[in-house]
C-alpha cells in the first residue's frame, strides 16, 4: 500500500464536485433524441443507459445521506477501488432499469430528471451536512466518511464523462481541473495498493507519483523502471478503457525500464 494515506482539502472537493456535475449537466442538457441511442464503449450500454447511472452517481448523497449506518469499519477510497468490480453486475442492472423508468422519455424529459437529481446534489454540497466533521454514508461496501465518499464521487463523474465524450465523438469533456486531479491521484494509489512495491515509479504530472510493483526499491538517482503518462491517458488506462499495448503503441504512454510494463497489473477499477 501507499506509504501514507492520501488526504483530500474536503472543501476543495465539494467544488470540485459541484463544478463536474455542473459540466454533465450541461452536456446532459445538450444531447439530442438520436444521440440517447447511440452505443458507448460500456458493453450494451447506450448512452441513455450512461446518463442513467451518471444520474444514480449524482443521486446517491442526496438519497442515502441520513441512512442508517451498518455495524462495521469506515472503509477508505482504497478499499472502494478494490471492490468496486463486485458490483459490476449489480450497477448494470440498476442502470437499465433506470433507463427503462425515470430515463425512459424524451431527450427533455431525461435532461429534466437529470437536472433534478444534479440540483439534490448541489443543495447536499452548499449545506451543512456535508461539512460536518466525521460525518459518515452508507455505501454498498460499507460505511464511508462522507468527505472520502465524495472523492470517489469525483472518480465516477470523471471517468463516466470521459465515457459520454467518447460516445458522442467530442474531442475533450470540459472537466473541472481538480475532478481530474482528484480522480488521477486515487487511481494512482490504487495502483501502488493493489501491486505494492517500490520497482517502479508511476509518474502522472502534474498531479500524482507513485512507487509500485514488487521489485527492488529505488531510492536515489534516477529511477531504473519509469512509466509516464497523462491524467486523462491513466484514468482510461486504470478503468480498462484503454489497452496498455495500444497506448504504448500510440506513445501516450513513457515506460523504460525492464520492469515497466505495468499492462499485467491493469485495470486497477473493475
Amino acid at each position: 500500500m501507499p506509504t501514507k494515506t492520501r488526504t483530500y482539502d474536503p472543501a476543495k472537493v465539494r467544488t470540485a464536485l459541484a463544478g463536474q456535475t455542473e459540466a454533465l449537466r450541461g452536456a446532459v442538457r445538450g444531447l439530442t433524441g438520436d444521440q440517447l441511442d447511440l452505443p458507448t464503449r460500456l458493453g450494451d450500454w447506450r448512452v441513455r443507459e450512461l446518463v442513467s447511472h451518471l444520474g444514480m452517481v449524482v443521486s446517491w448523497v442526496p438519497a442515502h445521506l441520513d441512512d442508517p449506518l451498518p455495524d462495521a469499519a469506515a472503509i477508505t477510497p482504497l478499499d472502494w477501488a478494490r471492490s468496486t468490480r463486485t458490483a459490476a453486475a449489480t450497477i448494470n442492472d440498476i442502470a437499465e432499469e433506470l433507463a427503462a423508468g425515470p430515463f425512459a422519455g424524451t431527450r427533455d424529459e431525461v435532461a429534466a430528471e437529470f437536472d433534478r437529481r444534479c440540483d439534490e446534489l448541489l443543495a447536499v454540497l452548499a449545506g451543512p451536512a456535508a461539512a460536518e466533521p466525521g460525518r459518515r454514508i452508507a455505501m454498498r461496501f460499507g460505511p464511508m466518511p462522507l468527505a472520502d465518499f465524495l472523492v470517489t464521487r469525483l472518480v465516477e463523474t470523471v471517468v463516466h464523462a470521459d465515457d459520454l465524450a467518447d460516445a458522442l465523438g467530442l474531442d475533450a469533456f470540459p472537466h473541472d481541473r481538480q475532478a481530474v486531479a482528484a480522480a488521477t491521484r486515487l487511481l494512482a494509489d490504487a495502483f501502488a495498493d493493489q501491486a505494492p512495491g517500490g520497482a517502479v515509479e508511476l509518474r502522472i504530472p502534474p498531479y500524482a507519483v507513485v512507487q509500485a510493483v514488487v521489485g527492488p526499491r529505488h531510492t536515489r538517482g534516477t529511477p531504473p523502471n519509469v512509466v509516464e503518462t497523462d491524467p486523462l491517458t491513466w484514468i482510461r488506462l486504470a478503468t480498462g478503457r484503454r489497452a496498455w499495448p495500444d497506448a504504448v503503441e500510440a506513445a501516450e504512454v513513457q515506460a523504460s525500464g525492464e520492469r515497466s510494463d505495468i499492462g499485467g497489473l491493469l485495470p486497477v477499477l473493475g
